[in-house]
């Protein structure tokens, strides 16, 4: 009772010598000493969320088979198998983990063979317990920087869209108040979300808040853009490969799943899956478990999905192009996010909020919101919604002054009418289809709308 109390102080607050990270951590401990094995449960139970003990390699894998570890703490002189032996097994079949190897011989030869089966650190016997502690802290600091780095790099590789004020979702329309009130009572909850609406809604925003109000908010957010994977690389992007598991894979690596370890997957584009790999995400869902390319063992994940799209899934599920029982499996609570023209004087926030932040991001004057663009914004539909909205601010900024076409000199002509403004949209559009000759997924790109708004615009005019 007194150990748990004291773990759950040290969770509270971090070890501010050891680092934040270590109350949040998960341990296996492998030795065929029951008094080294009580020594290290004695000082990292009070310190860590979980701690489990083997006394050989073979409860060892079964531990590893039940549960995921951050940090395998390893004896290397065991009866039946080495540490070194049973540890390099391990990497083959998709052990990914930090491990720390203790030791009573420091010879050249043992530190080698560690270190090509995979050993991170070495601690020499007798150590005492800081020493097992920082190692433990340095192992855990280094993966969480290596695991942000991944996140970050794929989020900048597979986002084209530049999003502020990310973690809260801005406007007092009722229908944005009822968006946050819905996100607020879920958040707490281990519930899969589904978010709906058309593309430049809000969607990762809603997801970013979702994750930031609940109990998962100091693990990862990691954002995947499920259209911007190629198929044939997407298993391996989402749940990791061995070494040599294909034509490239000149190491192995952990995926998406894993790295979002504890905290929330935020799968965009969820309709744009192909059926393959559906079935596999299926499993997933499931089993909470992933197994990497190349690998004979499953690896258990601890994860909180949210899942968005701008499709109509049950069209697709008859459609054929979407699973009805991954639909089923997803579609727990759904939240729909209403395109901006709904969200009634939003729009005149959203535009001050942005003019503000990006004229700081660009080192731009603001430029003035007059009453007749105040006009101008309300009339307007959005068919590209926040997203375009966004970039029609900064363009403004660019240009010193708000287009022509969108009331930038209304103050010295008379307002546009609703005819004129929509003549001006197609003309607008027209112009950069011509410019990016014909191709219609780069003219939705510029524009800040969906490749489908695009398709439906040139249906309505016959182009």
């Amino acid at each position: 009772m007194r150990a748990e109390t004291a773990r759950r102080n040290l969770e509270a607050r971090g070890d501010p010598e050891f680092g934040p990270w270590l109350a949040q951590s998960s341990i296996l401990v492998v030795d065929d000493e029951p008094g080294m094995r009580n020594f290290l449960v004695r000082t990292l139970g009070p310190r860590c969320k979980l701690i489990e003990e083997a006394a050989d390699t073979a409860e060892a894998s079964r531990k590893l088979d039940a549960n995921y570890f951050d940090v395998v703490i390893l004896d290397n002189i065991m009866p039946g198998q080495s540490g070194v032996d049973w540890l390099a097994e391990q990497r083959e079949i998709g052990f990914f983990s930090d491990a720390i190897l203790m030791t009573a011989y420091a010879d050249l030869e043992t530190a080698i063979r560690a270190l090509r089966a995979g050993a991170v650190d070495f601690v020499l016997k007798p150590f005492r317990s800081n020493q097992i502690l920082n190692a433990v802290a340095r192992c855990l600091d280094r993966v969480r920087l290596q695991r942000e780095n991944f996140a970050l790099r794929f989020e900048l590789r597979a986002t084209t869209d530049h999003v502020h004020l990310r973690d809260r979702l801005v406007g007092e329309s009722t229908a944005a108040r009822r968006v946050r009130e819905s996100l607020a009572r879920v958040a707490p909850l281990p519930t899969s979300v589904l978010l709906t609406g058309q593309s430049g809604t809000g969607k990762e925003v809603a997801a970013r808040m979702l994750h930031s109000l609940s109990p998962r908010a100091d693990k990862p957010f990691v954002p995947v853009n499920c259209a911007a994977i190629p198929p044939d690389m997407m298993e391996s992007e989402f749940f990791g490969h061995l070494e040599g598991s294909f034509t490239g894979a000149n190491e192995g690596r952990e995926g998406l799943f894993t790295y979002a370890q504890g905290g929330t997957l935020f799968l965009d584009e969820i309709g744009e899956l192909p059926l393959a790999m559906q079935s596999k995400l299926l499993r997933v869902l499931e089993d909470r478990r992933v197994r990497p390319v190349g690998s004979e063992r499953e690896v258990p994940v601890d994860l909180r999905f949210v899942f968005a799209t701008n499709a109509e899934l049950e069209k697709e599920v008859e459609n054929g192009r979407f699973r009805a029982d991954l639909f089923f499996r997803i579609n727990v609570m759904q939240i729909h996010l209403p395109p901006l023209k709904d969200r009634e004087d939003d729009v005149q926030e959203l535009a001050t909020l942005f003019m503000h932040k990006l004229s700081q991001q660009l080192g731009m004057p603001p430029v003035p919101v007059t009453a007749a663009v105040r006009a101008e914004l309300a009339r307007y539909d959005w068919p590209g919604n926040v997203r375009e909205l966004r970039n029609l601010i900064e363009r403004s900024l660019i240009l010193g002054v708000f287009p022509d076409d969108f009331g930038g000199h209304a103050s010295e002509s008379p307002s546009l009418t609703t005819d004129s403004l929509a003549e001006m949209e197609r003309r607008h559009i027209l112009t950069v289809l011509k410019e990016t000759g014909g191709n219609r997924d780069e003219a939705a790109r510029r524009l800040g709308v969906s490749r489908k708004t695009i398709d439906r615009k040139c249906v309505l005019w016959n182009v």
